[in-house]
């Protein structure tokens, strides 16, 4: 109860006749900055208590003695608060420096606790459905811009986290986070493992040989260890002993791989194969990632010729039809909207390319927007989806708000609380 009570203040959703316990009228000036990190739940408010015009920070709790139970009386950090909000004011309380707090006791509208209890019982997705299409269009694109932000960002620091642990190595970074956009979801997490442990700059000397390279990449994925008989992965564990005696390589438990009701084209072998063929096809990744035209430069690096092998395999010691593996449109986008937009954004804050926002517009607004259960939901509420910037909006929208309850923080659900008729 205590987010609803946040969200009363933070939106002023309050009565015109606001006084403190002891009588004093209260106008709120300013609500503050909310805060969701440690301290005061608002920052820099403003507040006029009877002739006295306060700038400080905001606490609130459903109950007033939750200030004694949050040891809040015994913390520095809350000598500043200056105005005490609670639901139910049922004691008084002090600051830490033993000052007497005004305290403001507010009343949750009927209409906000039904549609708060809604919002949390509703099994129809998205729960806030029924008054999208009442707010403004202008309202519904500003949210979805913010998201698209919200989004790159929480992905370029991704990217970061990963560099740092590279030790700033670029190239390294960028093949890691492609190896883990290659695992589609289902091995995403298994992809960057196996590619964090992959002994890039023993590869690097064996590069111009794509069945050596294969051979460490299977071989660190613990996918060569079957004794199936099949001449080709023979081969390949073969090289692996010798180039792992030669590098005194140090091989990691194998990534947790899932193959379950999978299409083979997304087995990790195939994909494995790809990556060593890309490794050995192209030297310096990065920089020719990031000037690569989409779709046609970006498709001419990831469409590379594999070893033949793969022609008529998924997996080890299966024969299927002899096609050549080709990477799918499809797949070009997922790989440019995971991968290469977040480290177009990356580097050019790096390095302050003042194109760098053009250049990723151009990019998103290009690629076809993704076609899943989740978009599909929102495009019945009559929220448009046009393209790739648009979907990962929603995909943002739906992970970090909706499937959190985080209903609170959310524009479309402000306006659903706020809602008299829903």
């Amino acid at each position: 109860m205590e987010h609803v009570i946040h969200y009363i203040w933070k939106h002023k959703i309050l009565k015109p006749d606001l006084r403190t316990t002891s009588g004093e009228k209260v106008e709120v000036i300013d609500p503050g900055n909310y805060n969701r990190d440690e301290g005061p739940d608002f920052f820099n408010a403003k507040i006029k208590i009877g002739n006295t015009v306060w700038a400080g920070n905001v606490e609130i709790h459903e109950n007033a003695s939750d200030w004694y139970r949050h040891n809040h009386h015994n913390n520095k950090a809350y000598d500043n608060v200056i105005l005490h909000v609670c639901l139910n004011c049922d004691c008084e309380v002090t600051r830490p420096d033993g000052t007497a707090m005004p305290a403001l006791k507010i009343e949750c509208p009927e209409h906000v606790k039904q549609n708060y209890d809604t919002l949390k019982s509703n099994d129809i997705f998205p729960a806030c459905h029924t008054v999208i299409e009442k707010i403004p269009h202008i309202m519904r694109r500003s949210w979805l811009t913010y998201l698209q932000s919200e989004r790159l960002e929480q992905k370029a620091g991704a990217i970061s986290t990963m560099l740092e642990k590279q030790h700033g190595n670029m190239e390294d970074t960028f093949f890691i986070m492609l190896s883990r956009n290659f695992g589609f979801g289902v091995n995403n997490d298994a992809f960057q493992q196996w590619a964090a442990s992959l002994p890039l700059r023993a590869v690097d000397k064996h590069r111009d040989n794509l069945m050596q390279v294969e051979s460490i990449f299977f071989g660190m994925a613990g996918l060569l260890d079957a004794a199936d008989g099949d001449p080709y992965r023979d081969r390949l564990k073969e090289e692996f002993a010798y180039l792992s005696h030669k590098f005194s390589l140090a091989v990691p438990a194998p990534p947790q791989w899932k193959l379950l009701r999978m299409r083979p084209d997304n087995f990790p072998h195939i994909r494995i194969a790809r990556l060593a063929a890309i490794y050995h096809a192209h030297a310096n990744l990065f920089s020719r990632f990031m000037t690569a035209s989409y779709p046609e430069g970006m498709q001419e690096l990831l469409d590379v010729k594999l070893s033949d092998y793969w022609d008529t395999h998924y997996t080890f010691g299966r024969e299927t039809g002899n096609s050549r593996r080709h990477v799918s449109r499809q797949t070009i986008d997922l790989i440019a909207i995971n991968t290469i937009v977040p480290f177009m954004y990356v580097y050019g804050k790096q390095k302050g390319a003042e194109d760098t926002d053009a250049k990723i517009e151009k990019i998103t607004e290009a690629i076809p927007p993704e076609n899943n259960h989740i978009t599909r939901s929102w495009s019945k509420t009559g929220i448009a989806i046009d393209n790739a910037a648009d979907s990962q909006a929603i995909i943002q929208l739906t992970k970090n708000y909706c499937m959190q309850r985080k209903c609170l923080f959310c524009r479309f659900g402000y306006e659903f609380l706020k809602h008299k008729e829903s």
